[in-house]
């Protein structure tokens, strides 16, 4: 079992920056692929940025250039560093672990909301 907590959501202005965190209660990393998802409202989950266990990281085409996700081995978290924030990143922001063999060995956490508005 792997237990996933985000901290980090809150109210910002457009234009403003959040630091998401995703702490995983144990050393992961190097068999898992991590990724940060959202949902809005009355919207499909989808998938924001993942880092794969190599190191390697894809994003939503919507955030590139604006998002950034990496990871502290040390420390067992991943982040995700939101700048120049729109009103459209407002959503639910949830981090997830995926075995990298086994993917029914799938973990979310909680969520955390983040809303960007003036």
């Amino acid at each position: 079992q792997v237990q996933l907590v985000e901290s980090g959501g809150g109210l910002v202005q457009p234009g403003g920056a959040l630091r998401l965190s995703c702490a995983a209660s144990r050393s992961i990393f190097s068999a898992y692929n991590m990724a940060w998802y959202r949902q809005a409202p009355g919207k499909q989950r989808e998938l924001v940025a993942r880092i794969a266990s190599g190191g390697s990281t894809n994003y939503l085409d919507s955030v590139k250039g604006r998002f950034t996700i990496s990871r502290d081995n040390a420390k067992n978290t991943v982040y995700l560093q939101m700048n120049s924030l729109k009103p459209e990143d407002t959503a639910v922001y949830y981090c997830n672990a995926r075995h990298l063999i086994l993917p029914t060995n799938d973990y979310w956490g909680q969520g955390t909301q983040v809303t960007v508005s003036s």
